[in-house]
């Protein structure tokens, strides 16, 4: 009787050379489909955004939320739309920064938090890591160098509004981009502008998305993929000149930009 054959030593090692080889070319492509697929998971969740932004400002006469601290912090964002987002607080967080980090300035891929009011008057902690354009905010008067004419308030009687940027990709919950902000120095150092008072591009301007690109809520309610020396060329506010130093129109050239940003398309 024939008694059946195993596998040598040799054919074992080959079949693992086989599958390590395998591997090693089937992982990259593995690794992009999930990061291409988070970045469409990211996508989904601004298009809610939309939905909850569009509701708000029909609800509010086409008015945005106030915004920075008015109310005792209740114009924020996180707070103001929480009655539409029904704290389903996963929304607030894109699916490729998800990880609170504590102790460090805030990352490309970290979500970061802030103590605000929760509907009992108490404070609750909010992790998050998108942003809003808070040149939309509602607000009625100057805030320092910040004239109220420059901001949109509203949705309405504004055009072109698909290239006015509401909410997106970002490494704190608000941000006053100009036209004048210098892009981060190094990759890391993304998010790391100083709040509140200049350079605050830098917290849009995060390489968390491929090919340099991170997603965007636009006035119009659409969604789309923004490069990130696209972000120069937006409407931030209502003077922001689009055609400004980091700008292919204003004369802007590869080398001017920081090392980590000067492969990424030019606009």
């Amino acid at each position: 009787m024939n008694r059946r054959r195993g596998f040598t030593l040799i054919e074992l090692l080959v079949v693992i050379a086989i599958i390590a080889v395998l591997m090693s070319v089937l992982m990259p492509s593995l690794t992009r489909v999930r990061k291409q697929a988070r970045a469409v998971a990211c996508q989904a969740r601004l298009n809610n955004w939309g939905f909850f932004f569009n509701f708000y400002t029909n609800d509010h006469d086409g008015s945005f939320n106030e915004g920075h601290n008015v109310g005792g912090g209740r114009g924020l964002w996180p707070v103001a739309l929480r009655p539409y987002y029904k704290d389903e607080f996963d929304l607030l967080l894109c699916p490729d920064a998800i990880k609170e980090v504590y102790g460090t300035l805030p990352g490309a891929f970290n979500a970061v938090s802030r103590d605000m009011p929760a509907p009992d008057g108490s404070q609750q902690k909010f992790v998050f890591s998108y942003g809003i354009n808070n040149w939309t905010n509602h607000m009625t008067q100057d805030r320092g160098s910040r004239l109220e004419e420059w901001f949109w308030k509203s949705t309405r009687n504004v055009s072109h509004r698909d290239q006015i940027p509401v909410f997106g990709d970002g490494t704190w919950h608000d941000a006053w981009p100009r036209h004048t902000d210098s892009p981060p120095p190094t990759d890391i150092s993304v998010g790391a502008g100083n709040f509140g008072t200049s350079d605050e591009m830098q917290q849009f301007a995060i390489p968390r998305h491929a090919n340099g690109t991170i997603n965007m809520l636009f006035m119009d309610w659409s969604v789309r993929r923004v490069g990130l020396k696209e972000l120069w060329t937006l409407k931030w506010h209502r003077t922001f000149d689009t055609s400004g130093p980091w700008t292919t129109a204003g004369l802007a050239q590869p080398e001017d930009w920081p090392r980590w940003m000067r492969g990424f398309s030019d606009f």
